[in-house]
């Protein structure tokens, strides 16, 4: 007997090749308009799968799923990016050859979900042995983290990846994960002193504003309120119903301590943020020569007791800047304009190193134990083509990544 997803899937056509009009762009359109109506979001090109983001939750993704998949041939079930795992994790474990899933798309088109429903079931499908069940763990818990980093909410996606991430997933000859490695790519970090209205700043802000840890937001000297933090508000959208931050936050905690950082590396973590925070709130006038200058030395101070430096050293880092003309160095004073850009440049490279420093502690955490040969199973996950009103060399490089992806597909 039928089940209903089979059933359902005789709506349309459920791969692109056997379209009658396949050179047609409204024909191709329609077929997945008729399948989306049906709540079928999955049509194939071949060996590629075409995926439609229902912007809902849908019941496709539990463990009866995965084992409906497991092991099937590519087309004897309806389309499924379970479908693309399976053979991938197969085609890995019985010819021994190194695999890679390629997720484009544009921004909101659900490349972050299919990423991780990739490796749910890689990590189903796969060995349950003490060591094995302990890597995959380990890589399920390493996404909630980069999440909260490199994740935020724009005008079109509440977790939009704001960064590329590519991992590569170890197994050995018996097809068990045994380690892993994530490189990441082109982190947006202007995000971090602006965000265009209806945006916010990465997800980790304000999920340790809503933590709920009363003694942590103290140490930081920090209020729950992001609003009154200029870095965090500039995009007035500060709360999303969407989103639970302090239920996050908790995932967080968990996860960085099952990945086994210390308790002193989570501190610095937190009095890092803390201290870019209060880095957005520093206040300058200029003196009569037009120079820029503090005008409340309170969050300066704070920024200076959280980054483990002298506030002396800070201010003038903030203020002068360093010239170096025939073996001789001197500091120059900078104009008020000049000190806020300084001030969101040092932000930015904060905020990108602390990124870059996770990447390392999560690749060791993930770093296999033993040299023997294995086989890797690569997944790309970056982010979306976008065309905003002011576009800066960031969007570009983006855009331009998204297009080398595109033609990458369509030679393939």
């Amino acid at each position: 007997m039928e089940s209903a997803l089979v059933a359902r899937d005789h709506t349309g056509v459920q791969d692109f090749v056997l379209l009658e009009h396949y050179l047609d762009e409204d024909a191709f359109i329609d077929n997945l308009r008729k399948r989306f109506k049906e709540q079928l979001i999955y049509t194939y090109i071949g060996t590629v799968v075409v995926s439609v983001n229902p912007y809902r939750k849908i019941s496709i993704y539990g463990k009866d799923s995965m084992d409906e998949y497991r092991g099937i041939n590519f087309y004897e079930l309806p389309p499924h990016i379970f479908a693309i795992a399976d053979t991938a994790y197969h085609a890995m474990k019985n010819e021994g050859r190194d695999q890679c899933v390629l997720i484009s798309g544009e921004s909101g088109a659900g490349k972050t979900e299919a990423s991780k429903y990739i490796l749910q079931y890689l990590a189903q499908c796969s060995g349950h042995v003490g060591a094995v069940d302990r890597v995959k763990e380990r890589l399920l818990l390493s996404n909630p983290v980069l999440e909260a980093f490199g994740n935020a909410r724009t005008n079109r996606n509440d977790n939009s990846s704001r960064f590329g991430k590519y991992m590569d997933i170890e197994f050995d000859y018996k097809g068990a994960p045994v380690g892993g490695h994530i490189q990441n790519y082109l982190l947006e970090k202007s995000r971090v002193v602006h965000q265009a209205s209806g945006e916010r700043n990465f997800h980790i802000f304000y999920q340790l504003l809503q933590s709920g840890n009363a003694e942590l937001l103290s140490t930081l000297k920090l209020n729950s309120d992001p609003n009154t933090y200029r870095y965090l508000s500039q995009g007035e959208c500060s709360h999303v119903s969407e989103l639970d931050d302090q239920k996050s936050f908790g995932v967080v905690q968990k996860a960085l301590k099952v990945l086994g950082f210390a308790s002193d590396e989570v501190e610095s973590l937190w009095r890092t943020v803390g201290g870019i925070i209060h880095l957005g709130n520093l206040a300058y006038d200029q003196d009569p020569q037009g120079l820029a200058r503090f005008n409340d030395l309170k969050d300066l101070e704070l920024a200076a007791e959280l980054f483990q430096i002298s506030r002396d050293v800070l201010q003038k880092a903030l203020t002068h800047r360093l010239i170096e003309a025939r073996g001789e160095k001197l500091m120059s004073p900078l104009s008020l304009e000049q000190a806020v850009y300084a001030q969101d440049a040092f932000a930015k490279s904060i905020y990108e190193r602390l990124f870059q420093w996770l990447v390392q502690r999560l690749n060791a955490s993930l770093e296999k134990k033993e040299s023997t040969r294995n086989t890797v199973m690569g997944l790309l996950d970056i982010y979306g083509f976008e065309i905003f009103k002011a576009n800066g060399f960031e969007q570009f490089c983006i855009n331009y990544c998204n297009e080398k992806l595109q033609q990458l597909h369509i030679e393939l």
